[in-house]
C-alpha cells in the first residue's frame, strides 16, 4: 500500500498542472461545505445564546393559565395553590439534572418605584437566599441580603446597573432611600450577572424576541413581598440544571412535581399549572429555519464536487491509455489484476484527498472571512472536516472504479503492442 502511495504521489507531482485542474472541482466543493457548515454552526450557537445567554442555564417555572404565564398584576392569586413545603424543595435539588434551585416572586412590569423625580419601570422579584446563585448574579458594590433581612421583613432593595441608571443616574446608589408604593426601602447593593451577555440583534423580529431580558431588575427578600404586594401570591421556580442540554429534562421534570400540589381551574374551565418555558425549542424552530435555507447551498455546492469526480475520472481514463505499456509489462512479469486495480484506485484517491486537504484549508480561511466581512458568527466543525476528507477519499474511489477496472482487463499482448 505505501509503494502504491508513493507512485501515486509520483505522478501526481511528474504532471502539477494537469493534476491541480483535476482537483479544482473537489477542492471548490469541499471549501464551499466546510465555509456553509462553519456558518449554520456558528449561527445556530449564536441563535442558542441569545436564548438562553453566557452559559446561565437556568430554567424558570411559573403559573400559567392555558398558554400564557399567570399574571398578579391584574388577576387575584388562584385557590388552589399551595405555598411550597420545605420537602418539595429538598426533592428538586436532589434531581439529577439540577445544579442549584431557588424560589421567587416577580411582577415582570412595575412601575411604582421612585426615586425623588425618577420613576423605575422595570422587573420586581421577591428572592430567597438562593436565587443569585441560581440565576447567576454576583454583588457588584455593597452588599447582598443577610440572613436575618431574608427571614424578616426587612425594607431593604438591591438592583441591577439598568434600574441604577434608571433611578440615580450617576449618583451612587448605596445607602439611598427609593419608595416601593408607599413604602421606603433602603439600597443595599448592586447586582450584576456573573457572566454578562448581549444578544445579538440583526433584524426587528429578534429584538422583540430578546427584549425581555435586557429590562431592569429590582430585588427584595422575599419575606419583604407581602409588604409591597400579595401576602397569598404563589412562588415560582427557578433551576439550574447542570449543562443546557438538561434544560427541557429539568423544566418537566420540575413543573411534574409542583403540578402534583395543584388542584385548581378558573371559571372558564382553562387549567393552571405550572409550566416551564422551552427555551431549546425556541432555539431549535430558528435553528432549523436557518438550517433549511443553508442545506440547500450544501446540496448546491456537492455539485462542484460531482463535477470534480467526473473530472477525476476522466483524467484516470488518460492515464490509463498513456500508461498501457507500462501496465502490459506489469502484467507480462506476473502482476495480477487485483494489483492493478488497487494502484489506480489508490492514485485516484490520493488525488482526490489532497484535493480534500486544500478544499478544508481553503474553508476554514473562507468561513473567517465571511464572517469579518458579513459579521456573521462561524464554528469549525471538526467533524465536518474529518467527513469532509473521508468523503473526498470516497468520491476518488467511486470515480477511478471505471479507469481501474479498465487497466486491471487489459489483454497484457495487446498493451505491450500499444503506441
Amino acid at each position: 500500500m505505501l509503494e502504491n502511495i508513493r507512485l501515486s504521489l509520483q505522478g501526481i507531482l511528474s504532471h502539477k498542472v494537469r493534476s491541480l485542474l483535476t482537483m479544482l472541482g473537489i477542492i471548490i466543493g469541499i471549501a464551499a461545505i466546510i465555509a456553509i457548515v462553519s456558518t449554520i454552526k456558528g449561527t445556530n450557537e449564536q441563535i442558542k445564546n441569545n436564548l438562553i445567554g453566557a452559559g446561565n442555564n437556568a430554567v424558570a417555572v411559573q403559573l400559567y393559565q392555558g398558554e400564557s404565564p399567570y399574571d398578579f398584576s391584574y388577576q387575584e392569586s388562584p385557590e388552589g395553590v399551595p405555598v411550597v413545603s420545605d420537602d418539595i424543595r429538598n426533592q428538586i435539588a436532589e434531581f439529577d439534572e439540577v445544579e442549584s434551585v431557588s424560589f421567587y416572586r416577580t411582577r415582570s412590569y412595575c412601575e411604582n418605584v421612585y426615586y425623588r423625580n425618577s420613576q423605575f419601570s422595570g422587573a420586581m422579584f421577591g428572592i430567597d437566599e438562593n436565587y443569585f446563585n441560581t440565576a447567576g448574579y454576583q454583588i457588584q458594590q455593597g452588599r447582598g441580603f443577610t440572613n436575618n433581612e431574608y427571614n424578616n421583613n426587612s425594607k431593604v432593595v438591591i438592583l441591577d446597573n439598568t434600574a441604577v441608571k434608571s433611578l440615580f443616574s450617576s449618583e451612587d446608589p448605596i445607602g439611598q432611600i427609593v419608595d416601593i408604593g408607599t413604602e421606603p426601602f433602603v439600597v443595599i447593593g448592586v447586582a450584576v450577572e456573573s457572566n454578562p451577555f448581549e444578544p445579538v440583534i440583526n433584524s426587528e423580529e429578534d429584538y422583540w424576541t430578546y427584549m425581555q431580558t435586557s429590562g431592569g431588575k429590582m430585588f427584595i427578600p422575599g419575606n419583604s413581598w407581602p409588604i409591597v404586594y400579595r401576602f397569598d401570591e404563589p412562588e415560582n421556580c427557578l433551576a439550574k440544571a447542570v449543562d443546557t442540554d438538561s434544560m427541557p429534562t429539568v423544566g418537566k421534570k420540575v413543573s411534574d412535581l409542583l403540578n402534583t400540589t395543584v388542584q385548581v381551574t378558573n371559571d372558564s374551565d382553562m387549567q393552571i399549572k405550572y409550566q416551564s418555558e422551552d427555551i431549546l425549542g425556541q432555539a431549535k424552530s430558528l435553528q432549523d429555519l436557518s438550517s433549511s435555507t443553508n442545506t440547500m447551498l450544501i446540496w448546491i455546492a456537492s455539485i462542484s464536487l460531482l463535477v470534480g469526480g467526473i473530472g477525476v475520472m476522466n483524467i484516470m481514463l488518460v492515464s490509463v491509455t498513456e500508461r498501457t505499456r507500462e501496465i502490459g509489462l506489469k502484467k507480462a512479469v506476473g502482476a495480477k489484476k487485483r494489483r492493478i486495480l488497487i494502484q489506480f484506485l489508490t492514485e485516484a484517491s490520493v488525488l482526490t484527498s489532497i484535493g480534500g486537504i486544500i478544499g478544508v484549508g481553503i474553508g476554514i480561511g473562507l468561513a473567517q472571512l465571511i464572517s469579518k466581512i458579513a459579521s456573521v458568527p462561524v464554528a469549525i466543525s471538526s467533524v465536518s472536516i474529518v467527513v469532509s476528507v473521508i468523503f473526498s477519499m470516497a468520491v476518488g474511489i467511486i470515480f477511478g472504479l471505471i479507469p481501474s477496472v479498465k487497466a486491471a482487463n487489459l489483454n497484457p499482448i495487446d498493451a505491450l503492442r500499444y503506441e
